[in-house]
């Protein structure tokens, strides 16, 4: 993206305070005619008569036919210069804002990237180590509901063991082959990467 320039009657407005607050054109002098002004700057007199515009309309100088350009303010010079120092930090800042927002960006990019791996890993480990528990919940119409895990034959028919079972809020340990099943139970049950499909879909029958 192009960025806007200042155009070439502002920077000369711009070199002219600098020269009046420096003390190089004091207040009361009169300074060179525009003629000499565009000469020096390289530029038409038109460019210059816009640049003593400038100053005229913020009272740095004034100019009349016959009296020429007359310095009027170095206070109003320097006001008018701060202006523009303050633009520049404004895009300055802009400018820092803009690379934290690019950087903050790139962070973002990298924490999604670690919890999408985070969370893959998470769901491969939960299949594939046979220690990690599944938690199943036995719903309602499950047509296990009022049998014991033994009627069931659990481990038979789905090679996982049930090595814990949560209801109403309670954890019971190894509840044993003759603990019942009823709706709203989680059942805690170990086994290989298989399991985990075969409790399902023995629940599901």
């Amino acid at each position: 993206m192009q960025k806007a320039q200042i155009p070439t009657y502002e920077r000369i407005a711009i070199d002219l305070a600098n020269r009046i607050y420096d003390g190089k054109f004091k207040v009361g002098e009169k300074i060179h005619g525009r003629s000499t002004l565009a000469s020096e700057y390289k530029v038409s007199p038109e460019t210059v008569r816009r640049a003593i515009k400038i100053l005229e309309d913020v009272e740095i100088v004034t100019s009349t036919k016959g009296s020429g350009i007359v310095i009027s303010s170095k206070e109003n010079a320097y006001k008018y210069i701060h202006r523009f120092s303050n633009l520049a930090s404004i895009k300055d800042l802009e400018k820092q804002m803009n690379t934290l927002i690019s950087e903050r960006d790139r962070l973002d990019e990298e924490l999604f990237d670690t919890l999408r791996k985070i969370m893959d890993y998470s769901g491969k480990l939960r299949h594939t180590n046979p220690l990690a528990p599944i938690e199943v919940e036995i719903f309602p119409g499950c047509i296990h509901i009022g049998k014991t895990i033994s009627e069931t034959k659990f481990w038979q028919n789905t090679g996982g063991t049930v090595i814990g079972m949560k209801r109403k809020g309670e954890l019971v340990i190894s509840p044993g082959p003759y603990a019942l099943i009823l709706e709203g139970d989680v059942l805690l049950v170990i086994g290989d990467d298989e399991t985990y499909d075969r409790v399902m879909h023995f629940l599901e029958d």
